[in-house]
Parts: C-alpha cells; structure tokens; sequence
C-alpha cells in the first residue's frame, strides 16, 4: 500500500499548508521549520494509527 507517508508530492503540499497556517497565526520564523517537521512527525503515527483499525 502507498500512502501519503511515502508520497513526497504529498508531504510536501502539507509542508505548504503547514506553514502558512503558522504564518496566517504569526508564528515566529525562526522554529517554523521545527513545527512543521513535528507536525509531520505527528500526522505520520496519527495515520499508522488509523491504517492499523
């Protein structure tokens, strides 16, 4: 199964999203590229969690 943990075009467009959702809210610039990597981070266990059910 190929999901989008392994679709680049995927985690990139979420990357986007991310970040101008932490600009829309003024979110400082410097730990933006922390944020979005914890966010992946966090949507990567919340799918395992879902494919697994």
């Amino acid at each position: 199964m190929i999901g989008w943990t392994v679709c680049e075009s995927t985690r990139a467009k979420i990357r986007v999203m991310v970040r101008r959702i932490l600009r829309k809210y003024h979110y400082p610039p410097d730990p933006q590229a922390e944020a979005v990597k914890l966010v992946l981070e966090q949507a990567e266990a919340l799918c395992e969690d879902w494919a697994a059910v």
